[in-house]
């Protein structure tokens, strides 16, 4: 049974440009970059949401319920109902699979999210937050010069960037699986080299002109390399398995720390008539799936999720006329398709059906990740803003399968139909 049991549909957003962490946005903090994509959705449309959903993956103190607080300061009604989600990378894609399941067909939210990498807060530990509160409360000289040891204990908390269970970075799981899976370091290469020609080609035709709005002194991504190439590429040494000689990771091939902020729109059928923009598409269905990092890799959720909802629609892989497919890594991408063509996987995953081949010729047509940079609570808007303007370009009935891998072996897939 599909997921979406109403006509819900799903209106192309904005987006700021994405910059590299430390440059460009350096100084522009998350609810900034937040408020000013809800203004210009506001502004665009001149519609506003009953609910916002947003998310942010990096916790910061200053706000508890980002969603709610940068409502309040845009231009969207303070009446709007927000809240804030989050599921790592996947965490706009999740929004907007939660707004879908939310509102009537007579409603509309907002779904999106944001990153500021540069302005990564640091904390105190533990330890040290108990004594000040312990110092704090003490009564008395005496009482708190029995605590004065403690100030030689005094240590900051610096998020390890990590999964809290197994202790490794995404990157060191990346490589991990596409050693695993034979994933060779001239594919990961070449796949990520594809990725930036793409971008281009997209930027060269204004793909992103109305998808883009400039903000914070900037009017375009800075992350794309029109100057990369294979040869390039190839002298960059592996960045997670640096002592094995069989590391194939490297900054070239994988996506980079990145601030920004996106935003899509999730619209009820009574109400997409009243939206002006031409991108629109209908939100099929959607998949979610866990799975056991060691056994089957902490990015491979999507395997599971994709066979699962295109056997559920009836579809083969090739039905689909625009894959877009979060590059976390090239080799996460690859390890992906991979498994999606294992026939022992897909009967592990628990399908019957006959998916064919992977149409590779249609992935990631406008670039992704690698190449325009991966705020992780605004890539999954971004995608899907993008996947929405594709197929609306290319005609009535055309589909596109939106997938994001996430930490802790998540991952989220929404299916949609111009």
């Amino acid at each position: 049974m599909k997921k979406i049991k109403d006509e819900i549909w799903v209106v192309s957003g904005w987006r700021t440009p994405f910059a590299k962490n430390d440059k460009e946005l350096r100084n522009i903090g998350a609810v900034d970059m937040s408020v000013s994509v809800l203004n210009k959705m506001k502004d665009a449309q001149h519609i506003n949401p009953d609910y916002v959903v947003w998310g942010t993956v990096i916790p910061n103190l200053a706000y508890s319920n980002i969603a709610r607080d940068i409502v309040l300061r845009s231009k969207i009604d303070d009446t709007t109902i927000a809240f804030s989600t989050t599921m790592a990378c996947g965490t706009s894609l999740a929004a907007a699979i939660q707004s879908a399941c939310m509102i009537t067909e007579n409603e509309v939210a907002i779904a999106g999210g944001v990153e500021s990498l540069s302005n990564l807060q640091l904390g105190l530990s533990t330890q040290t937050s108990k004594w000040i509160r312990a110092f704090g409360a003490a009564k008395g000289f005496l009482d708190k010069l029995k605590l004065m040891g403690g100030i030689f204990k005094f240590s900051l908390y610096v998020p390890p960037g990590v999964n809290a269970v197994t202790g490794k970075s995404m990157g060191q799981h990346a490589e991990i699986t596409a050693q695993r899976l034979g994933i060779k370091r001239e594919d990961q290469d070449k796949f990520a080299l594809k990725s930036h020609q793409n971008y281009f080609k997209a930027k060269e035709k204004d793909f992103f002109k109305d998808l883009i709005f400039p903000a914070f002194g900037i009017d375009e991504d800075k992350i794309p390399r029109k100057s990369a190439t294979r040869e390039k590429m190839a002298t960059l040494k592996p960045v997670f398995d640096k002592t094995s000689g069989k590391g194939s990771i490297t900054a070239g091939n994988a996506s980079l720390f990145t601030d920004g902020a996106a935003a899509a729109w999730i619209v009820g059928k009574n109400r997409i008539a009243a939206f002006s923009s031409p991108y629109k598409a209908r939100m099929i269905d959607w998949e979610m799936a866990g799975v056991n990092i060691e056994e089957e890799g902490i990015l491979m959720s999507p395997t599971f999720a994709i066979p699962r909802l295109l056997e559920r629609n009836g579809l083969k892989y090739n039905d689909i006329d625009v894959w877009e497919i979060h590059e976390a890594f090239a080799s996460q991408v690859l390890s992906t398709i991979h498994n999606l063509e294992n026939k022992a996987h897909l009967k592990k995953v628990g399908t019957t059906f006959d998916f064919g081949k992977f149409p590779m010729e249609k992935l990631n047509p406008n670039g992704s990740s690698i190449s325009i940079g991966h705020p992780f609570g605004a890539t999954g808007a971004r995608i899907l803003s993008q996947a929405v303007k594709e197929i609306s370009q290319m005609g009535q009935g055309k589909k596109a399968l939106i997938s994001v891998c996430a930490d802790g072996g998540l991952g989220a897939v929404i299916l949609i139909e111009n």
